[in-house]
């Protein structure tokens, strides 16, 4: 009798334990709480499609006596897994708790806010309402008033979503920026003659104004020229800075029209009056370390170049070969 029920265990646990789908051999990410056994995970794997039944597969972990070494996590598992693999695959090491999230140089405030939000992360502006009170967050450099723009460092961070705290995740983007720029360029910074807001300020700008790093020494001091002689800066992007859209050209082009709008350094003097968005290390680099040099213009052509100029003519020029307008 008894090896008839022995001979009987290994058809029965093949039949309890059969894949929920042999043909779907999709990842799923399943997490295990903390404490959860074998057995009561049993219904929450049958709703996720990973077991066809949550009464055979817990049938089959009497008959197989396994499940004892379940790991709380996350865990990658499949479809086609048969119950034996599956439990296998649930006492394996889980996942990395962190993932990456990037934060795209240049990106404003409300391009990261758009991202988490999409991301399930947060309810829309959470990050940017946060952002607007510097008054919360603590920095060895002087932090600005009204907002952080500018401030918040553009990397790739690890994160854990199902730990996500906005507050903490601004603070840890000004200490990055503290840790890759400022603290190395302390004593430098201390001796310009432009303020940390202004270096932050124009650094946001060629962030935008210059797509290669290389050439971003040569801009910045074009800029800082005209700055030094009251010129107008001239910088398009600055008018792109409040639009919801970018690229949104009609609405750009109203901007750079529009005498009123503190953002129009075609119209107005100076510097705008925060950062147009958040600069990488080499922009930061090129607004304390600019390079002089006999140009007060620049313009890109289609591709991207460069095209320094010395005069308005020799400026001019160049707009009709290039056909920059």
């Amino acid at each position: 009798m008894l090896l008839l029920l022995l001979a009987a265990c290994g058809p029965l646990t093949d039949h309890y334990g059969a894949p929920a789908n042999p043909d779907d051999h999709g990842e799923v990410v399943f997490t295990v709480p903390g404490g959860a056994s074998a057995r009561s995970l049993a219904p929450k794997l049958a709703e996720a499609g990973l077991v066809s039944s949550a009464d055979d597969y817990v049938m089959w972990l009497r008959l197989s006596e396994a499940g004892a070494c379940i790991k709380a996590g996350r865990h990658k598992l499949r479809p086609d897994m048969s119950a034996s693999d599956l439990t296998a695959g649930l006492c394996g090491a889980p996942l990395p708790e962190d993932i990456p999230f990037t934060i795209v140089e240049g990106w404003r405030i409300k391009e990261i806010d758009e991202a988490l939000t999409k991301n399930g992360w947060i309810k829309a502006g959470e990050y940017a309402a946060l952002a607007a009170q510097p008054e919360r967050f603590k920095a060895p450099y002087p932090l600005p008033s009204g907002t952080l723009e500018g401030y918040l460092f553009p990397e790739t961070y690890m994160v854990i979503p199902d730990k996500w705290d906005t507050a903490a995740f601004i603070q840890r983007q000004l200490d990055q920026l503290n840790q890759r720029f400022y603290t190395p360029n302390e004593a430098e910074i201390g001796a310009s003659k432009r303020s940390f807001a202004e270096l932050v300020i124009m650094a946001s700008m060629l962030e935008r104004e210059e797509p290669k790093p290389s050439q971003r020494p040569m801009v910045a001091g074009i800029l800082w020229k005209r700055i030094d002689s009251s010129w107008n800066l001239g910088v398009d992007a600055t008018s792109r800075y409040t639009l919801d859209q970018w690229n949104d050209r009609k609405a750009f082009l109203k901007k750079l029209r529009d005498p009123n709008d503190p953002y129009n350094s075609r119209l107005r003097p100076g510097l705008p009056p925060t950062p147009i968005g958040n600069p990488s290390v080499p922009s930061l680099e090129a607004a304390l370390r600019p390079t002089e040099s006999e140009y007060w213009y620049y313009l890109h052509d289609s591709s991207g170049t460069i095209h320094p100029g010395r005069t308005v003519e020799e400026h001019e020029a160049y707009r009709a070969k290039y056909n920059v307008y």
